[in-house]
């Protein structure tokens, strides 16, 4: 079953800074290309280090307003976060502005994949490195906001093809796929329950598959059939052993 891959929806010319590029570049390159962050790179093009607008912002929050005197940060008695954000308040390089270590993902990485580091690392843009670490492009949400835009007809054709016809031998016609605005409904009587369960899971990953609706039923309960049996080998037995 094929997935979306990063690279096919990152962006190739990436807005990137240099260890030593000025605070004031950095924004600048944020306000004319209106972007919310950049990697920073080392000389090998090997992804360092990643700002933000929250970065930039840190510094002007702490820089004195008018009749105010400039803080003073006391670093020994801060914690590891507060002595962060306090280098970051007087950071005059993107060098000592951007957060390490970088959060990025490889071109190869499934859209999916994509998604849950982004959710998980709360970032809005993720670089795309190749085995050496090296920037070789950019992906943001909207990127991948693109893997719910697969036609309907495209998620039922793979959904029969790759999950009923190819992954468990089952003819065409013996399930009825519906999909409506992304949602897949799959109907009629399998032959048993672990068919129906690998059925609902594998749906559930194709790309585009915004949810999927569960009207199947089952002449054989197998539930009680340990996986290394017979009637649980090839394609069912592996991914039973991931339900």
């Amino acid at each position: 079953m094929k997935h979306n891959k990063v690279g096919s929806v990152m962006a190739t010319e990436v807005v990137r800074a240099l260890y030593g590029t000025p605070f004031k570049e950095v924004a600048r390159l944020l306000a004319d290309h209106r972007i919310s962050g950049l990697p920073v790179v080392d000389e090998d093009e090997k992804v360092i280090g990643v700002i933000s607008e929250t970065d930039l912002m840190v510094r002007q929050a702490q820089a004195p307003g008018p009749g105010r005197p400039k803080r003073r940060f006391q670093l020994a008695g801060l914690t590891r976060g507060a002595r962060r954000q306090a280098a970051k308040a007087q950071a005059r390089t993107a060098g000592r502005l951007m957060s390490v270590p970088p959060v990025t993902v490889r071109a190869d990485n499934t859209i999916a994949e994509a998604a849950r580091t982004m959710t998980q690392s709360r970032v809005e843009r993720l670089p795309v490195v190749d085995e050496e670490d090296r920037l070789v492009g950019i992906v943001t949400r909207r990127d991948l906001i693109q893997v719910f835009l697969q036609p309907d007809d495209e998620i039922r054709r793979e959904v029969i093809d790759e999950v009923l016809v190819r992954s468990l031998w089952l003819a065409p016609a013996s399930v009825e796929v519906g999909v409506d605005e992304g949602v897949v409904t799959l109907a009629g009587q399998v032959e048993r329950k672990s068919e129906a369960e690998i059925a609902l899971a594998m749906t559930n990953r194709i790309d585009g598959v915004v949810a999927v609706v569960d009207r199947l039923t089952y002449r054989l309960d197998d539930s009680h059939l340990r996986p290394d049996e017979p009637a649980m080998h090839g394609v069912t037995g592996q991914w039973l052993r991931k339900l």
